[in-house]
């Protein structure tokens, strides 16, 4: 019998992770897309997610009653370890007219203190629902930059430098010599990216939304500026386009941690389980829920 359904345990899987880890998945997105996927599962006991720390304790808060599973428990996201909850309840304090929007790559603790949740696909929209003129705004400082450039509002960055160091790979020189090379390419970039890599793109984009522009654009090629795995999916999605990585570098290897063998044992051991404390859960989940409201 497939082990998958007889655990009957589903299978949720990032952009990023490797080609094999993506062609097992019952379901792979981004971040908002896999939320909404975690909210909606009703008839699996199991969630298998191939991903890092602060989406799967987001399902783990959206799931209660679920077993959530994270293949290698080693699989952290730096960046969402820059942003501790005692720099937010500082922040709060500075600024108690503020509202709190947090990137949905925080962990659990500080999802608990945000107002609203975001994705990079949705964040704009976020911010705009909100009637506060001033949001705090975290941790990814170009996200928060790329959403200051869309809405009549002041964002005060938190912590001052958050990053993503894949993102932070790409450069402009770079994107220079890939125009000169591929004049007829559309260049897809994402919000992570540094402001003057995003001004320099055709169009800055979610991973969702990178995957839903290739394949209706009348463009054939494509130079996608993110984690390099998503041009897997995409060349796979898309096979009558040419789909180029803007940096073959650009690799989270805290993603890359996942592996077939890795996903066998977390289904035949029922490993590693994710929890998250009752109270933070609780204070996390309507942020998360009001998210989802708005998307």
């Amino acid at each position: 019998m497939n082990l998958k359904e007889e655990k009957n345990a589903i299978i949720l899987v990032h952009n990023y992770q490797k080609g094999d880890i993506q062609e097992i998945a019952d379901f792979i997105g981004d971040s908002l897309e896999l939320c909404i996927k975690a909210s909606q599962i009703e008839d699996s006991n199991i969630l298998v997610f191939c991903g890092v720390d602060f989406m799967v304790e987001t399902a783990a808060i959206l799931n209660p009653d679920k077993k959530i599973l994270l293949p290698d428990r080693g699989a952290e996201c730096p960046m969402a370890h820059m942003l501790p909850a005692e720099e937010i309840k500082k922040a709060k304090e500075k600024h108690p007219d503020a509202a709190v929007v947090l990137y949905v790559n925080t962990l659990a603790e500080a999802k608990a203190e945000a107002d609203i949740l975001c994705t990079s696909s949705n964040a704009v929209a976020v911010v705009e629902s909100l009637k506060e003129e001033t949001i705090l705004f975290g941790p990814d400082e170009n996200l928060a930059w790329y959403v200051s450039q869309h809405v009549n509002k002041k964002i005060i960055p938190i912590p001052e430098k958050g990053y993503c160091y894949v993102h932070k790979m790409f450069n402009i020189a770079d994107l220079h010599l890939l125009r000169e090379k591929y004049p007829n390419a559309e260049i897809l970039v994402h919000p992570e990216c540094d402001p003057e890599v995003q001004e320099f793109a055709d169009h800055v984009l979610s991973t969702g939304g990178m995957v839903k522009h290739v394949a209706t654009s009348p463009k054939d090629i494509f130079i996608i500026g993110t984690e390099v795995d998503m041009v897997t999916r995409l060349r796979r999605e898309n096979p009558g386009k040419s789909i180029l990585p803007a940096l073959s570098e650009a690799i989270c290897e805290n993603m890359k941690l996942h592996t077939l063998q890795k996903v066998k044992n977390s289904l035949v051991n029922e490993e590693f389980v994710v929890k998250v404390d009752e109270e933070i859960a609780n204070k996390a989940r309507k942020g998360i829920e009001r998210m989802l409201e708005v998307s």
